[in-house]
This record gives C-alpha cells, sequence and structure tokens, in this order.
C-alpha cells in the first residue's frame, strides 16, 4: 500500500500522551487516528456531518474495526492519515486507511460502517445521493458546486448559511443582518453533492471600478476546506468581468491570515463592527489580455 493509493489525508503531531515510556505510540490510539482521518474524510467532501445525516434519514455506526502493525510511531512524529472508501454495499461501508511517516507506511487498518435509522440502529440501504456522492469524490470527481446569481434566484440558500453563521453561531443580530443591498449584488453560494449550501458572499459596487466582497460565511464544521476560497474566487471573477480593477473587503481579525493568502492587504485603521474587530483589505484585479 502506497501514498498514491490515496486521495484524502489528515496530517497530525504525535503528542506526549499518546506514548509510553520509550516514546512509542500506545497501540489503541491508531484507531483514535483512524477516527480522526474519517472526520477529516467528510469535511473533504464538503458534508456537515450532522447536518448531513439528518437530511439523508440516519446515521453511521462503526461495525468492524482491523489495524494491522507495520512499525511504530513516535513521539513528535508528524504522520499523514490515509483514508480511502474501499466499497459501498446494500447498508455498509467499508473504508481503508493507513498511516504514513513521510513515505514510510506504518499501520494500516479497515473500518467497516452500517448506515441505519439513528432511532432503532436497524440497518437500512445506503442513501442513493450518500453513494454517488463517495464513489464521485474516489474517482476525482468535484464535491462542491459554486454558483452565482441574484438575490431572487440565491437568496434562500445563502440566507440560511449567513443566519447559521453570522445570528445563531455569532450572535449579531438579525436586524443587523439584512439589507437593501442584498438585492442589487452578485450572489456566490457554494452547495455539496447533497444539494447543501456549505457557503456564501455577496459582491457591491463600492465605486467605479472598486469592488466589495462582503458577508462571506462558511458553515463551522467545514472551515478550512476550500470552501471560503471557492467563494472569494467566483466573485472575483464576477467583478473582473464586469470590469472591476480593485476588490475591498471588511474582514474579522480572526479572517485577516486567510484573505491574505489569497493576495489581499490591509488598508486603513483596525474598526469594530456589530461588536466585532474587522480591518479593511484590499486586492487589485488584473486585467484581461486584450483578444
Amino acid at each position: 500500500m502506497k501514498r498514491q493509493d490515496f486521495r484524502h489525508f489528515h496530517r497530525l503531531r504525535v503528542r506526549w500522551s499518546e506514548v509510553d515510556v520509550q516514546k512509542i505510540v500506545f497501540n489503541a490510539h491508531y484507531l483514535a487516528y483512524f477516527d480522526l482521518g474519517i472526520s477529516a474524510y467528510w469535511r473533504a467532501l464538503a458534508m456537515p456531518y450532522e447536518a448531513a445525516m439528518q437530511l439523508l434519514q440516519g446515521d453511521m455506526y462503526l461495525r468492524k474495526a482491523q489495524v494491522e502493525f507495520q512499525a511504530s510511531a513516535r513521539m513528535d512524529d508528524l504522520l499523514d492519515i490515509a483514508m480511502r472508501c474501499e466499497r459501498v454495499g446494500n447498508s455498509s461501508m467499508s473504508f481503508v486507511g493507513a498511516i504514513f511517516r513521510g513515505e514510510q507506511l506504518l499501520i494500516t487498518g479497515e473500518l467497516v460502517y452500517v448506515f441505519a435509522d439513528p432511532v432503532s440502529q436497524t440497518s437500512r440501504p445506503v442513501p442513493a445521493p450518500l453513494r454517488a456522492l463517495l464513489q464521485g469524490y474516489e474517482a476525482g470527481e468535484p464535491v462542491l458546486d459554486v454558483r452565482t446569481g441574484d438575490w431572487a434566484t440565491l437568496g434562500e440558500a445563502a440566507a440560511g448559511v449567513r443566519t447559521a453563521v453570522f445570528v445563531e453561531e455569532q450572535g449579531i443580530a438579525r436586524e443587523d443582518e439584512w439589507d437593501a443591498a442584498d438585492h442589487g449584488a452578485v450572489h456566490a453560494v457554494v452547495f455539496n453533492r447533497l444539494g447543501q449550501a456549505v457557503g456564501t458572499g455577496r459582491l457591491l459596487q463600492d465605486g467605479p471600478g472598486i469592488a466589495r466582497i462582503g458577508r462571506m460565511a462558511v458553515l463551522h464544521p467545514l472551515r478550512g476546506t476550500r470552501i471560503g476560497q471557492s467563494v472569494v474566487e467566483a466573485l472575483e471573477n464576477a467583478a473582473r468581468a464586469r470590469g472591476d480593477h480593485e476588490v475591498r473587503l471588511a474582514a474579522q481579525r480572526s479572517a485577516e491570515p486567510f484573505y491574505a493568502r489569497l493576495g489581499y492587504q490591509p488598508h486603513g485603521e483596525p474598526f469594530e463592527e456589530v461588536g466585532i474587530a474587522h480591518v479593511g483589505m484590499r486586492k487589485a484585479m488584473a486585467r484581461r489580455a486584450a483578444g
């Protein structure tokens, strides 16, 4: 089994609490590592687990776990936990896992889950959308569908994400979240392959040739994936298409590093908005080549 056999990896560093006096990882911790790998796998599918399982009217229950030891991980090792969906049966799903230190294979494992009714815990067939999602991801198909449009088209989906993030999570008053600008804005919404809206943002006109991105929101379980970047790229493309030469935004200070990685630079003094620290940022848009 080699690294190229897998599409998904989750990286972690071995900590003191996970090793014995010889600084070798306790055997039982490898199952915990595979469990972390499975959680990261769902995130790679852009699937907010709890909400997705409610949509699918079921849940996943571990039926079998098997670990095979090749070599030991040690204190301070940087490990890559690889996961692959090997088979989707009628009601069960088999995942193969591997733990690597660099190119060296240390541990292999198999986790078998059963899709079941969450109340009775009796098995039921794997829903067709989940089957298609797993098989499509392993075949290299995209898991995100990024759409841009007006409020009439995307408003309901965008509002669901913004309510979850800004109102319910961050405690912003509902009357501060909604304004008339939504109806004239270009909106971007990211959907997963189950049809769930998982991220959104909007594009306004701040002045001649100047665009403004705002209301950026990604569901909490999926932050750190490519969803936020996909929203920004979609809105930048919309700004570029209408001839804007600069994009501005007001970033929450906690999100400043994210925007910096996308080429945005701080501009002006930090300020507070709806009780949250912000900083202005801007980015020059590359002009399209003629012809």
